[in-house]
């Protein structure tokens, strides 16, 4: 550990030194200060309660008066921004050097699920050998699964992804249009899901609202590289004015994430409110997108912005175990106070917290993160092979591509609505996790098989 930080520090400093000048660092400013707000958020809602039996609670549950700070720290919807904005260049870039979707989708998924499968394959394991150690069932099964918590976005995410190359095509035709009538099925959906009191349409916005954030970010690309800070500052105002009449007036909570006992929440399903939240955050970004730009010329703010990205899913995946972690270590043996939430002595007790969990996180970062910190081989240029007109060996691997994909999805689907209770052996659904191992081990297998063709290709 100790010879390996060092190391992805001066990795850190020699890509900075190396960033083409064409480079929107902006783009990994926003993807590193999104993941960073997050993963802050959620150490200051925990609530960590060891009285019969450790467990935890949001505390967002007891400060009503912290809601409109969700407006600040939920910032998924800039990371799908981001998100959309990468994926176009990258796009862009594989299909200049000849490549296709499948292709495509081999090489972008594999940052994505390389650190993804250490974090499911641990947890498993660890669930696995407390239960056979005799801890108690219910116990192991609430530390899984709020460790788990961070996995409904990766799945969110990775069904964006699967999406990214006909979404693409559909932008390269239709630009501005797909992402307003998007907003427009959202808004629709809520009103059938609140005012005509059909549900089960708004479990679409899962899709939906993040589809819509990732097509602003194609737009951001083609569009707004060169944007002047007045148009988006008013229509950021606009936007933000918008939110506080929907959350104020309308039918929407003021708190952007769910919060424990509410009937209604913006985040399960997404709302058009979460969606507004998104788009004003958008605004807001490109007012603030000349200075930033002057500010990441620096090597110093660059090199953190590089460090950070280098292992920004490892550092999202495991921030819940770390905060699990610190409250088993410093509640579970006594060492920690438990004021009541809210008062004088708990936010003060905040800080110290936070540090706790950072170091844990620190530790865990310093372990795992050099699965995702490892450069992975170039998919420049792979082909996964059509489905017409290829020979039959290129067509099944693509279609096992996007099939093994969908099964990634499904099973981190399944993961993140298990719940709290006991499954399985290794605390997770059976079902669930034998999906993801055989969908990643078939992206794996396929992976494998194209480098090596491209190989005998340079060859």
């Amino acid at each position: 550990m100790s010879q390996w930080t060092p190391a992805l520090l001066a990795q850190a400093r020699r890509a900075a030194r190396e960033t083409p000048a064409r480079r929107e660092r902006y783009v990994d400013f926003l993807r590193a200060l999104a993941i960073l707000l997050v993963v802050l958020g959620h150490w200051l809602a925990a609530v960590i309660v060891s009285a019969n039996g450790m467990t935890g609670e949001n505390a967002l549950a007891h400060l009503s008066w912290a809601h409109p700070l969700t407006w600040f720290f939920q910032v998924m919807p800039v990371f799908f921004l981001v998100g959309g904005y990468a994926n176009a260049a990258s796009m862009d870039q594989h299909r200049r050097k000849g490549g296709d979707g499948a292709g495509w989708l081999l090489g972008r998924t594999d940052r994505l699920l390389r650190p993804t499968s250490a974090f499911i394959g641990l947890l498993w394991g660890c669930a696995l050998v407390a239960g056979l150690a005799g801890m108690d069932r219910e116990l192991v099964a609430i530390g899984v699964w709020a460790a788990s918590i961070p996995l409904w976005f990766l799945a969110a995410y990775l069904g964006v992804v699967l999406c990214a190359p006909t979404m693409y095509a559909l932008h390269r035709r239709a630009g501005a249009a797909v992402p307003v009538l998007l907003t427009g099925a959202v808004l629709l959906l809520d009103v059938l899901r609140l005012g005509a009191g059909v549900p089960v349409v708004g479990e679409a916005n899962y899709l939906l609202v993040w589809l819509t954030m990732h097509q602003v970010g194609f737009l951001w690309r083609d569009r707004w590289t060169r944007t002047g800070p007045l148009a988006p500052a008013g229509f950021a105002a606009a936007g933000f004015s918008l939110l506080f009449v929907l959350t104020v007036f309308g039918p929407y909570p003021v708190s952007m994430v769910d919060v424990p006992g509410e009937e209604l929440g913006n985040a399960s399903p997404p709302t058009f409110a979460l969606l507004v939240l998104g788009l004003s955050q958008t605004a807001l970004a490109l007012v603030l997108l000349g200075p930033a730009r002057r500010m990441l010329r620096r090597t110093g703010p660059w090199t953190a912005v590089v460090a950070v990205n280098s292992v920004v899913l490892t550092l999202f995946l495991w921030h819940m175990l770390a905060a699990v972690l610190t409250g088993a270590l410093l509640h579970g043996t006594g060492l920690f106070p438990e004021p009541a939430v809210g008062s004088g002595e708990w936010l003060l007790f905040r800080l110290p917290w936070v540090l706790a969990v950072s170091v844990v996180m620190g530790v865990l970062l310093a372990v795992f993160g050099r699965v995702e910190a490892r450069t992975a081989p170039s998919s420049a240029g792979w082909r996964a092979g059509g489905l017409l007109g290829l020979p039959p060996g290129q067509a099944l691997w693509n279609a096992a591509t996007w099939s093994a994909l969908l099964a990634v999805i499904l099973g981190l689907v399944w993961v993140a609505l298990a719940g709290p209770e006991p499954h399985g052996v290794g605390a997770l659904p059976t079902a669930a996790f034998a999906a993801y191992v055989v969908g990643a081990s078939v992206l794996r297998l396929a992976r494998r098989r194209q480098a090596r063709a491209a190989q005998e290709q340079e060859d």
